[in-house]
């Protein structure tokens, strides 16, 4: 590639055929000649042709230039810099280039996508992290995560066949595309999201357009869509309700692709036989919406590897302490269609106990037991329909000691109890609503589980958690909120709802853990219905500290987390960044590549400083 900088372009370079100005748009641009036009965040544009990428001013008067034959387009700021991505036309690579006082610089190129490129766009996340989407014929795409040390795969798309334009709207996360034979769709661009379509605007009989999409421009708010017919252009606005059309503009005949100038001040057509762009003045005000506030990203600092199995499989973690080298610690984690598996800190596995389908699992350590101490952790057997007893030894091996039925028909979640006079007790649930509270009994080298009582909630719960200190019990019924009881058998089993779901705690309810730390004990909950972790002081009135969201970690390689299931947290100090302790959760969702199921590792001195705990 030849690289120039060029300030004394021609402006008949730039331009088409003259044409005559009605006196309405005499102070509008003369035409413009590309075959993509596309504006740039600072003002001004990017010209695309067979052979050459130019940056020029609102007027069209040029300021740079690079010889080079490309094709497909589209630019995000980037700090200072300007970031445009594109196809290079002779080996159909991606390659990103920098535009920087009016000089075009190399950034990237992508290594081979495996597929021809038909649509690209990008993305800038509220983390200010930069995606691409590339869009393939017969619907296959995939979304690069472009910011960090280098470009990565994030996630592999199915997608409509036909997709002829994208883009993407960053505040509200939305990738818009342009389906040719059928319309505009709506998906998530947050890779964490399952990726579903929403129809924004069709062809007839579903919509007004004629014969599909075949352009997509972005306005403040809103988006200028090119009916498939070349003759219309259809204004949409963004509203609380979703996207509705605003207004409807007659094009000439001919029309191939919309823009947009950085100001939404003017429309941009393209003529499919001269590929020359003319403006009209456009009147545009954004729709006001009211956005709830963000809350704060948290980043991972580690993650284990990933499950041995696909689809919905890791499910639930809990921390062992090693007493003599914290370093040396392990998590837990089961595996709902395989065992349970044991990683370090570092989330290297380092055993797999292959003894069926686990769902919840909860230790506990120094536990007495007929004149011993152990260090036990409890699992629920989806099949056994039992709690499985496992042992864990000095070095953090750990093995099946046994199994005690329940009778419970669809076994669910378990959390431990460990009274101040000793012993260990298990709180196990069923979805439908039961819970079973058991004694655990170590007697002649046999467990024994003795039922306490049995009390329940109106409808499915999972995650539990006892705070030894206080002899409470929190309870998540998934679709209704917190519950609380006490840890006591002879205190009664009468549940108290502490914290029913709203704008705070999303359905549904599902993981829940204590942290004990010197200043103050939390609950920490997974909200799963918006991707959240929910803080709260773990000691009445059990006030709200906050919540957030665990985000992309570019620079170490590892994605966020979302839809989590267990969650696990320790005040334990555990060295490096985790020496305030560490929260682990379940992900739903493995990108940066797509995988299996993991969990991920969160520092709690992030979590602490991101909601100013004390």
């Amino acid at each position: 590639m030849h690289f120039t900088k060029t300030c004394a372009l021609l402006l008949g370079t730039l331009l088409g055929p003259g044409a005559m100005l009605s006196p309405a748009q005499a102070a509008l641009p003369q035409p413009l000649k590309a075959d993509k036009l596309v504006a740039l965040p600072e003002g001004g544009w990017l010209l695309q042709s067979k052979t050459m990428l130019r940056s020029a001013d609102a007027q069209g008067q040029p300021s740079a230039e690079l010889a080079l034959a490309s094709e497909k387009l589209d630019v995000r700021r980037d700090g200072a810099r300007t970031l445009a991505v594109l196809v290079e036309r002779s080996q159909q690579r991606v390659q990103g280039l920098y535009l920087q006082a009016g000089q075009f610089r190399p950034a990237f190129t992508l290594p081979a996508l495996g597929f021809p490129i038909e649509s690209l766009c990008l993305y800038r996340d509220p983390q200010q992290l930069l995606h691409g989407f590339f869009i393939g014929e017969e619907g296959r795409g995939q979304q690069w995560l472009l910011s960090g040390p280098a470009p990565r795969l994030l996630r592999e798309l199915a997608l409509p066949t036909g997709v002829v334009d994208c883009q993407v709207d960053d505040a509200r996360g939305e990738l818009l595309l342009a389906e040719a034979d059928f319309g505009v769709w709506s998906y998530p661009a947050d890779a964490e999201r399952k990726l579903r379509r929403t129809p924004v605007l069709l062809k007839q009989p579903y919509g007004p357009l004629q014969q599909g999409a075949l352009s997509l421009a972005r306005l403040p708010g809103g988006l200028a869509v090119l009916d498939g017919k070349g003759e219309r252009a259809h204004l949409l606005a963004q509203t609380s309700a979703g996207w509705q059309a605003r207004s409807s503009l007659r094009l000439p005949a001919g029309s191939a692709q919309l823009a947009i100038d950085a100001r939404a001040s003017q429309l941009w057509r393209q003529d499919e036989d001269s590929e020359q762009w003319q403006a009209q003045a456009l009147r545009w005000s954004a729709p006001k919406l009211t956005v709830a506030a963000a809350l704060p990203i948290v980043l991972p600092s580690g993650q284990t590897e990933p499950v041995a199995r696909l689809g919905d499989a890791a499910d639930d973690p809990a921390i062992w302490i090693n007493p003599r080298d914290a370093a040396q610690s392990r998590v837990l984690g089961t595996n709902k269609k395989q065992g349970l598996l044991v990683y370090d800190l570092a989330g290297k596995e380092t055993q797999l106990l292959a003894v069926g389908r686990l769902n919840n699992v909860d230790l506990r350590q120094q536990v007495r037991l007929g004149g011993q101490t152990l260090d036990l952790a409890v699992a629920t057997h989806r099949d056994a329909l039992a709690l499985v007893l496992f042992g864990i030894d000095a070095d953090g091996q750990v093995s099946e000691r046994a199994r005690i039925p329940t009778g419970l028909p669809d076994i669910y979640g378990v959390c431990l109890y460990q009274p101040p006079a000793g012993g260990l007790e298990a709180f196990v649930n069923d979805k439908d609503g039961r819970f079973q509270h058991y004694r655990i009994e170590y007697q002649d080298g046999q467990f024994s589980g003795r039922k306490l009582r049995e009390f329940r909630l109106p409808s499915q719960p999972e995650g539990c958690v006892a705070n030894d200190q206080d002899g409470v019990l929190f309870m998540g019924e998934e679709d209704r909120g917190i519950w609380t009881i006490s840890a006591r058998a002879e205190l009664g089993a009468k549940p108290r709802m502490l914290m029913p779901v709203g704008a705070q705690l999303h359905a549904d309810v599902e993981g829940m853990a204590l942290y004990h730390g010197s200043a103050a004990s939390y609950l920490v909950v997974s909200s799963q219905g918006n991707d959240s972790y929910l803080v709260l002081d773990a000691k009445p009135p059990f006030a709200v500290r906050g919540a957030f969201r665990i985000g992309i970690q570019a620079e170490l390689g590892i994605d966020g987390a979302s839809e989590t299931d267990g969650l696990e947290v320790t005040s334990a100090n555990l060295g490096g960044v985790y020496g305030q302790g560490m929260l682990v959760v379940q992900d739903g969702h493995k990108r940066l590549p797509d995988g299996a199921q993991n969990f991920k590792y969160i520092a709690w001195q992030d979590i602490a400083r991101a909601l100013a705990l004390p």
